[in-house]
């Protein structure tokens, strides 16, 4: 009887415990009144202070995002620029609340870090810039180039891969700074710069002339980017997860920061219990039921945070390619709330 129960009371114990750790970051943030998050030292689109320090990307608008979805409020963000090598310690070692910062989910990440991958807000895939004068229109003839690129990044291990794979000769010439890269590449210390085709298209506009320069066509890699938190908080890994997910949602079923508050009064049930108006959704994040309307109003779906950051009519001009939505041919895609 006595074993029993002390088994009862050391279950009762480990519950209390457990609950108490799924609740710890919410608790953290809040306490801080902002979300801690880490983002690039400076890439255009996606995590990029202007002259007065205010940041703005696509990566920047999931932070905005949680912020929106925790406080109410998208501007209750701080942010810590990190490189790529500092990053995963800054999370880890709590410095940060969550990473969304160009980062690549793959296997050793996911299982050996300690860390959470939250969804993708970008597909991407690594590729080539070289100098348009070079007359070179294939990643193959590339044998015997120096490629600049960044230390403690997948973008190392491909390129490394792909030159072995086709049986080129390369010279890495290796930066921990992606502003780093960028010189060596600009003042000719190597012949080509390579990381996700995303990252090119935004560094070349940090380049002297950047009409010089051309991305091959080859994609070597699958390069899924997304948000990141620490292993061992469910609930703050929903929170993050799901702030993405009303982003797609909301896309998926035409509700824009535009026409947020008059879809309040749709019929449509899955807009409804998307903003709030039926169910208690919120309730089981930790967050009030208004938390995915307080996103689509001040942050956007996702189509929003595209074109505004990284879309067509912006310098990137970048096309929704597979990220659009399953239902448009491309690979993004939510669970519903219900």
């Amino acid at each position: 009887m006595k074993k029993v129960l002390i088994s009862v009371l050391m279950g009762s114990a480990m519950a209390i415990g457990a609950s108490a750790a799924s609740a710890a970051t919410l608790d953290d943030v809040k306490a801080k009144g902002a979300v801690q998050c880490g983002v690039s030292q400076g890439l255009p689109g996606f995590s990029n202070p202007d002259d007065q320090g205010n940041w703005t990307g696509i990566d920047v608008d999931v932070c905005r995002a949680v912020a929106a979805a925790v406080f109410g409020d998208a501007a209750a963000v701080k942010y810590t620029p990190l490189s790529a090598k500092e990053r995963f310690t800054a999370l880890q070692s709590s410095e940060i609340d969550v990473l969304s910062r160009n980062t690549t989910w793959t296997m050793t990440r996911d299982t050996s870090l300690g860390l959470n991958f939250a969804g993708v807000n970008y597909y991407d895939g690594q590729g080539f810039m070289v100098r348009e004068s070079l007359g070179i229109t294939s990643a193959l003839e590339l044998d015997g180039a120096s490629v600049c690129t960044n230390t403690g990044t997948t973008t190392e291990l491909n390129v490394t891969d792909y030159f072995r794979a086709h049986n080129m000769q390369l010279e890495l010439v290796q930066f921990e700074k992606s502003d780093e890269v960028v010189q060596a590449y600009d003042s000719g210390r190597c012949d080509v710069y390579t990381t996700d085709a995303s990252g090119l298209y935004a560094q070349r506009l940090k380049l002297t002339n950047p009409a010089e320069h051309v991305v091959l066509p080859e994609i070597i890699s699958k390069e899924p980017l997304g948000p990141v938190v620490r292993q061992g908080d469910d609930q703050w890994f929903n929170i993050v997860k799901w702030s993405l997910f009303a982003m797609l949602n909301a896309e998926e079923l035409g509700v824009t920061s535009a026409n947020v508050d008059e879809m309040k009064n749709s019929d449509n049930p899955e807009i409804r219990r998307l903003l709030g108006v039926e169910g208690a959704f919120g309730e089981a994040l930790g967050l009030s039921n208004d938390w995915a309307y307080n996103i689509v109003k001040q942050v956007g779906n996702y189509e929003q945070i595209f074109n505004n950051n990284v879309g067509p009519d912006t310098p990137l001009k970048i096309s929704r390619g597979v990220n659009a939505l399953w239902s448009n041919g491309g690979f993004q895609y939510a669970p519903p709330i219900r």
